[in-house]
């Protein structure tokens, strides 16, 4: 049987949030994979170097079983478009599997998705998506019932991974980090706040103001 799996995008998205997690799903057996948005066409991403295109609109895809909700700056107007909120709502009521990357749970929670439930984010955001309602968790991977959610960027990758294996499998998961050769040597150990040199916790931090 068929899985459809939507992966909102938008103008100004961060592209691994929502390209780290495709590189995974898409590989899932029966994965129908589709990029979406309010209208059809393509999105470019924060740098405006890449384009991504949204095969379909909001409308042509009301009730997937999977949806991911990606971070990046363009985001932001989503918190407040009723048209986005609203089909989030309704494909929720349905889905398997509501899930988010990075500042992707501030939309969902917008929404009401995540009210009371258990969520992570960027953690630079993990403040702002406690006061949309979510219980804030400073986690990699964060499951609250079918809703999955990931901090910043590259932790999308460990989300789809883990999703993989709830939808298909450990054995299917293991094959495609396999696959993806996904075996993290990072050359220096800055990927936290809590790792980090003060300075530069405080210089992403007002990036990301």
């Amino acid at each position: 049987m068929s899985t459809r799996i939507a992966i909102l995008i938008f103008d100004e998205l961060t592209a691994l949030d929502a390209i780290g997690p495709y590189e995974v799903l898409s590989r899932i057996p029966g994965a129908e994979l589709r990029f979406v948005a309010k209208e059809a066409g393509v999105k470019r991403t924060d740098t405006g170097a890449l384009g991504l295109e949204a095969d379909l609109a909001l409308t042509e895809l009301t009730d997937p079983d999977v949806v991911l909700v990606p971070g990046g700056q363009g985001n932001r107007p989503l918190l407040e478009d009723a048209e986005v909120l609203d089909w989030l709502r309704t494909a929720h009521e349905r889905t398997t599997w509501t899930t988010s990357v990075c500042t992707g749970a501030l939309v969902l929670a917008a929404a009401g998705i995540l009210d009371g439930k258990r969520a992570t984010t960027h953690w630079a955001y993990l403040e702002r998506l406690e006061q949309l309602g979510a219980e804030a968790v400073n986690e990699r991977v964060v499951e609250d019932g079918k809703i999955m959610s990931a901090a910043g960027v590259s932790a999308g990758i460990d989300m789809a991974l883990t999703l993989a294996a709830r939808m298909a499998g450990d054995t299917v998961a293991q094959a495609i980090q396999l696959g993806i050769e996904y075996d993290p040597d990072p050359p220096f150990d800055t990927g936290s706040p809590e790792k980090a040199p003060s300075e530069l916790v405080d210089l992403i931090r007002s990036s990301e103001r």
